[in-house]
Order: structure tokens, then C-alpha cells, then sequence
């Protein structure tokens, strides 16, 4: 009966489900604390659960708010919707950044412009993904669900680090939240993380979509081993946000399977969460919670994932590979003119 509990309260979004879990793990948007004079920075913010952590995050008093993401449509759209109902002073706080994650470079440069335009950063959201969809490569040769979910926010973080770690410095809880799933259970079970052609093997949708999100969970414990270990101040967790009503679930769904998901974007609609349900683990794991390494279910419940997820030789194998394709992949922009990709 508990699982079932359990298993509602993280994924539907039947009213009152997450108060199924104990009272010591439950969390509601109204809990997140004042954030006056913090500033934030969320991929993927200008839509679905990315959408809703920005919107929450304004809603209590964020200083600045950076999202990064492709569409100036999509953003021009939210930006008003944040006018007309928090008025004109609120999105001004807001600063887009036109960022396609596949494209490092440019990810490399996006960076280099927050860190320019801002003293601190004390929220890191790497929520922009790809989802449940078909084997395909980037540019760079890579497979896109891994080099847009995984490599790309690395980068990101990488070269925020210095005003992250700054920020921490001078006293303040930093807190970065990456984006995974409980799909990250879909992850073939003979993946090493070795090479940049086991990478490459095409998974199947699910198998790709899941393997990027035991990397967002392998990830942050890599960081919290490397990074909160002697920056204490830094608290870096995964989080899982639920069955949610977004563009990836009623549209894109259909990409891989054009008949087969309508039982996602039709059959499910009825139990998805809305945007706001879906981003509680996240603005948990963003603005309140006092714990680093966790991969967080909703509302805020540590679970463990996964025994892939839990693998710290399987995380350090996934950070290693990552370091060597950013590398070779980038080498002319990047390294070759000096610059160092240090990810904690």
C-alpha cells in the first residue's frame, strides 16, 4: 500500500497526491522561501516544468532570472504571460539567452555572458532536454540525447563555476538542480560508459531518453563527491518531476511512435501533472532543500534509483568519457586557445 502511495504521490497528478508521502518529505510551491536579491539561471525556462520553477521562482522575489533557450517565440510568449500576471518590474528580471544546447560552443559563450552581466549565481537549473525520441547525432557526431541532456549542461555548470564557487565563498547556499527521471530505470544494463562508440549505439527511444537521465543522476552525485566535498556551500542534487502534461509528452511523444503515443498524449492526460505540479521537486532541490547528492522524488522524496544510479565507478567512467568527447570535440574553440574544461 505505501508503494502505491509512493508511486501516486511522485507521478500523477490526482489532487492531493503528494500529501501520500510523510509529512517530513512533503513540499508546495507556497513552502519556497523569499529569494530577494539571489539570481538564477534555468534551461529549458520558458516552457513546460521549465515554465513553472521560473515562474515560482519569480513569484518569490528572485533578483535576476536567466533562461536559456531556442525559441524567442516561446520566451516572448511567457515573458507577457509574467507581465499580465505579475506585472511589468517582474519580467524585467528576466534576461533570455538564444542558446541551442547541441551547439557547445555556443553554450561555452552563453555562459561567458551571465557570468558577465551578473556578481552571483546562487540557482543552477539544467532542466532543457530532449525527449522520449529517435536515435539521431549532432554535429559533433554525438548522440544527441546524451550530448544535448548531459555534455551540454556539464559544460554549462563548468563555466559557471567560478562564480558559483565565488558566490558560495562569500556565505551563501548555492544550490544546482539537474533534471532526471525515473525513466533513467530504462538504461540498458550491459552501458559502461567507455567509449565514444558504445555512446553512439542507437538504444531505442526509451533506452537513449533513459540513459541521459542516469546520467543527470550520476552526475550530480559526481559533483556532490567532488565539488560539495570541499565546497560545502554547493549543494547539487537529481530530481525526478513526475508524469507532466508538457510538449514532450503530448507532441513529441509522437516523433518515435506515431500511433503508439497516443496513450501517452491522449490515454494518460487525465493522470499527468500540469506544469506547476511537475516543477516541485525542482524548486525543492533549487531554493530549500539543506542536502546535497539525493535524487529527489515529489514533492521531496530521497530515493535511492536505480543500482545503475547509485554506481560511483559507473559515475566517475560517464565524467571521464565526457571530459575526453567535450575535449577532441571542441579542441579548436576551446582548448587550443587555452581554455581549460574543469568540471568541479
Amino acid at each position: 500500500m505505501e508503494t502505491i502511495k509512493q508511486t501516486v504521490a511522485q507521478n500523477m497528478g490526482i489532487q492531493g497526491s503528494h500529501e501520500q508521502v510523510p509529512e517530513g518529505q512533503r513540499f508546495d510551491l507556497d513552502d519556497t522561501p523569499n529569494l530577494k536579491g539571489k539570481v538564477a539561471v534555468i534551461t529549458g525556462g520558458s516552457e513546460g516544468i521549465g515554465y513553472g520553477a521560473s515562474h515560482t521562482l519569480l513569484a518569490h522575489g528572485i533578483e535576476k532570472l536567466f533562461i536559456l533557450s531556442v525559441s524567442k517565440e516561446v520566451v516572448d510568449g511567457s515573458i507577457n504571460a509574467i507581465k499580465e500576471e505579475m506585472g511589468e518590474e517582474t519580467a524585467k528580471k528576466v534576461t533570455w539567452l538564444e542558446c541551442d544546447l547541441s551547439d557547445w560552443k555556443k553554450v561555452k559563450q552563453t555562459a561567458d555572458k551571465i557570468a558577465g552581466s551578473t556578481d552571483r549565481i546562487d540557482i543552477l537549473i539544467n532542466n532543457a532536454a530532449r525527449g522520449i525520441m529517435t536515435y539521431q547525432l549532432t554535429d559533433y557526431g554525438v548522440d544527441r540525447h546524451m550530448a544535448v541532456n548531459h555534455m551540454a549542461h556539464v559544460i554549462l555548470t563548468s563555466h559557471l563555476l567560478p562564480i558559483l564557487k565565488k558566490t558560495a565563498s562569500n556565505g551563501n547556499t548555492v544550490r544546482i538542480s539537474n533534471q532526471a527521471s525515473n525513466a533513467h530505470q530504462a538504461t540498458p544494463s550491459d552501458t559502461k560508459f567507455e567509449s565514444l562508440d558504445e555512446l553512439n549505439r542507437d538504444l531505442g527511444p526509451n533506452g537513449q531518453y533513459g540513459r541521459s537521465k542516469l546520467a543527470a543522476i550520476l552526475y550530480s552525485r559526481y559533483l556532490n563527491r567532488h565539488l560539495t566535498s570541499s565546497h560545502p556551500n554547493i549543494l547539487v542534487n537529481a530530481t525526478h518531476p513526475g508524469f507532466v502534461e508538457t510538449k514532450m509528452s503530448s507532441q513529441d511523444i509522437h516523433e518515435p511512435y506515431p500511433l503508439g503515443g497516443y496513450a501517452m498524449s491522449i490515454g494518460m492526460a487525465p493522470l499527468k501533472k500540469n506544469i506547476m505540479q511537475g516543477c516541485v521537486s525542482t524548486v525543492f532541490a533549487a531554493t530549500a532543500t539543506t542536502k546535497s547528492g539525493e535524487y529527489i522524488c515529489p514533492p521531496a522524496v530521497p530515493e535511492s534509483g536505480h543500482a545503475m544510479a547509485q554506481d560511483e565507478q559507473l559515475g566517475e567512467n560517464l565524467m571521464k568519457l565526457t571530459r575526453e568527447i567535450v575535449k577532441e570535440k571542441t579542441y579548436e574553440d576551446s582548448a587550443a586557445k587555452g581554455c581549460p574544461f574543469t568540471d568541479y
